[in-house]
């Protein structure tokens, strides 16, 4: 039985709250054609959606250190214009958000997306307001691995007087549950996001909707 008296709740944003794929998609397809490089195929530019991205730039698409800190260049200024476009939040997630926020339970956004795209992308389906706090990659990228984002978002949650002592981790990627195990906390898996069904693994439960997964975080 998954516990329910958690003290506080980490999310994380793409494949989790919001399918941010068609945004992020489309952005890079202009990065790609900026520098002059073939578009990958669809299948592969969602292999993008979720890691940091700088580390998907070299990963995926083989560039040295150098072309990938200028990919990321023009990522970002063609994200803040097209990243909020086509997405979606999945089915329930704002009335999960709603629920938690009017509870004791504090309610962070940990999320491999740096700080400013990411609370654009809440405000503009008015989200913001249900986190106590947002806590993403910084603009250096430096802070862009999860373990790293987890344990800043446990940070600010703390200074901010709420209690971390049973914290729990929600994501759809396998980098998302071990960068939260670093942390010491566990992770509850969504099946609805960009993640196979394997990395659901180390999970301590995964869930289907929004239904289920308020019946593991709520009292």
């Amino acid at each position: 039985m998954v516990r329910k008296n958690w003290t506080c709740v980490l999310f994380d944003l793409d494949g989790t709250l919001a399918d941010s794929a068609p945004g992020i998609v489309a952005t890079l397809r202009l990065m790609f054609r900026e520098l002059g490089i073939a578009v990958p195929r669809s299948d592969d530019l969602l292999r993008y959606v979720g890691p940091p991205i700088l580390d998907a730039f070299q990963d995926f698409a083989g560039m040295d250190e150098e072309k990938a800190k200028r990919a990321l260049e023009i990522y970002r200024r063609y994200y803040l214009e097209n990243g909020t476009k086509g997405v979606k939040t999945y089915p329930g997630i704002p009335s999960l958000l709603k629920a938690l926020s009017e509870s004791r339970i504090g309610v962070a956004l940990a999320t491999s997306k740096p700080e400013k795209p990411a609370r654009a992308l809440l405000d503009s389906h008015d989200l913001t307001k249900y986190f106590d706090v947002i806590a993403g990659a910084s603009a250096d990228e430096k802070r862009s691995a999860k373990a790293d984002v987890v344990a800043e978002a446990l940070y600010r949650l703390s200074r901010a007087g709420i209690d971390i002592s049973s914290a729990v981790m929600v994501g759809d990627r396998d980098f998302d549950i071990e960068g939260a195990a670093e942390n010491d906390v566990p992770t509850i898996f969504v099946e609805w996001g960009y993640g196979a069904p394997l990395e659901a693994k180390k999970a301590i439960a995964s869930v289907e909707n929004a239904t289920q997964l308020r019946k593991l975080l709520l009292p």
